[in-house]
Formats: structure tokens, C-alpha cells, sequence
């Protein structure tokens, strides 16, 4: 009798399990691109017949997060013409634990990449003179024209933005 308790109790903690959501498994990502500033500084020279994006972000950055799915739908609206890269600012102790769950949960699709560089105050300036720090930022630029937004954009505030590169390229 003691034996068919404990294989009863074994059974019903075995069913249990197969009840659980699966998780994903992360390791199924691509591993992320991380880079230094010297790393990350080819993306903001680009040349081409492209229109570029480049949005500084963060996964604990609220305005940063809310903007994210407009640049996936300009990404996905204008693939053609227009290189979305999302340069995430997260700290390097978060990037398994904060960062891939929140790629894989957002379903990012656009190019994110990773700044891990802590002389802030040397590569903030090679970005624009005119920016702070904070973020969220974006630089947009083609080979015509260049712009630094130092601001949160909303879907129509982005295509306008854009819709300016794409008729001077």
C-alpha cells in the first residue's frame, strides 16, 4: 500500500508538469551584437542608397519602450529604402536576464545591437554635440541630409520625420 501512495504522489507531480507553459528557450535568439563605441560608430556613417534610423534605447527607459513599435512599423512599412538599427543602452549585467526576454516578448524583428561602454562622457559627443545623454534619441540620416531628435516620437511625428529624408535622397 505505502508504494502505491508514493507512486500515486510521483504520478500526479509528473502530470503536473506537462500542465506548465513552456518558457522559450532564449538560447534560440541570435546571440546579440555587442560593441564598444569604436564598434558602434560604423552604424552612424552608413552609406548607401538607404535612409538610416538609429534610435538610442533602453529596456528600463518608459518613453524609450513606448516609441520601440513605431520603428518596427517604419522598418516594416518603408523595408525598401529605410535601415532601422535599435542601439540598446542596457547594463551589461541585464542583458540575459532584462534584454533577450524583452526582444523575444516584443518580438522585435528590427536590427537591435548593444552599447557597452562606460566612457559615456567621451562618445556622447561623437554621436551629436548637442546631446545630453538622456534618451530616448534618434539620429536619421541619408546622403543628403542628417537630423538628431532628442525627443520621444509617436507613428505619425516618425513618418513625417522620415517622408523629409526620403524625398531629398
Amino acid at each position: 500500500m505505502k508504494y502505491v501512495l508514493m507512486f500515486l504522489v510521483f504520478l500526479s507531480f509528473s502530470c503536473k508538469s506537462e500542465v506548465k507553459t513552456k518558457v522559450k528557450d532564449l538560447t534560440l535568439l541570435p546571440p546579440l551584437e555587442i560593441y564598444d563605441f569604436s564598434g558602434i560608430e560604423p552604424y552612424l556613417n552608413l552609406e548607401g542608397s538607404k535612409t538610416y534610423i538609429i534610435n538610442f534605447w533602453a529596456t528600463w527607459c518608459a518613453p524609450c519602450v513606448k516609441e520601440l513599435p513605431h520603428f518596427e512599423s517604419i522598418q516594416q512599412a518603408y523595408k525598401k529604402d529605410v535601415e532601422v538599427i535599435l542601439v540598446s543602452l542596457d547594463f551589461p549585467a541585464q542583458y540575459e536576464t532584462k534584454l533577450k526576454p524583452f526582444i523575444e516578448t516584443h518580438q522585435l524583428k528590427t536590427k537591435v545591437i548593444v552599447l557597452d561602454d562606460p566612457d559615456m562622457n567621451s562618445w556622447i559627443p561623437k554621436v551629436d554635440l548637442n546631446w545630453s545623454g538622456a534618451i530616448p534619441v534618434t539620429l536619421i540620416y541619408n546622403s543628403s541630409k542628417r537630423s538628431f531628435y532628442n525627443r520621444t516620437f509617436t507613428y505619425n511625428e516618425l513618418d513625417s520625420e522620415l517622408k523629409n529624408f526620403l524625398t531629398t535622397n
